[in-house]
């Protein structure tokens, strides 16, 4: 990993944690205690410019940071967040893996597409599972819910994590996009086994 890829990560690892911090959060109208936020974004976009151990270190180091500073109504709740992301970044991943690359434009707008549609299916899948197997259980792990209760709060959990993710990846395709074209890197391309983009000549 050279300077400049080091460089790079951090800045949007930096980014990352400033949005996760910041005032910009807008509660779910359907469900006031999701709140959708913009943090996710940098992530999908180091995630598509570096690959997934790029994505997946600058989620940990997010979420680290929470655990510090801001936990939320729940201690483990960043623990919640990271989950959401990692299941977010595998469906992008498998499209990536076993789709195509980023070769032409219609190439692009079809990653695009499924990733987001795969990203999305994963993200509520997981999530589904995570929050139906904790919410149950006390804190720190939970909010002690009855088995009616979370029966319940699954589909708006659902909804909130679909919804998120349907403008989540999109964006990070752009941003990733706009960043490869403005410095002169290949964007991550699995197929080639490509620890970190190329610099185009």
């Amino acid at each position: 990993m050279n300077t400049k890829t080091i460089a790079i990560a951090s800045v949007f690892a930096a980014f990352t944690v400033i949005l996760n911090l910041s005032p910009f959060k807008i509660p779910a109208p359907y469900a006031p205690f999701l709140i959708y936020q913009i943090w996710e974004i940098p992530i999908v976009s180091v995630f598509l410019l570096y690959g997934p151990l790029m994505g997946i270190a600058v989620a940990v180091i997010n979420t680290l940071v929470l655990l510090a500073v801001f936990q939320g109504a729940l201690p483990t709740g960043p623990l919640y967040n990271l989950a959401a992301v990692l299941a977010m970044l595998f469906g992008i991943y498998l499209v990536h893996q076993f789709a195509g690359t980023h070769s032409t434009r219609r190439g692009e707008k079809f990653l695009t597409v499924l990733s987001t549609a795969l990203g999305t299916v994963s993200r509520v899948g997981i999530m589904t599972l995570v929050n139906w197997a904790f919410l149950r259980y006390p804190p720190p792990l939970g909010f002690s819910l009855p088995e009616e209760a979370v029966i319940a709060a699954l589909p708006l959990i659902g909804l909130f994590n679909a919804t998120l993710a349907l403008y989540t990846i999109p964006i990070g395709y752009v941003i990733a996009k706009k960043v490869s074209s403005s410095i002169k890197i290949r964007m991550w391309e699995p197929k080639a086994q490509m620890a970190r983009p190329t610099i185009i000549s």
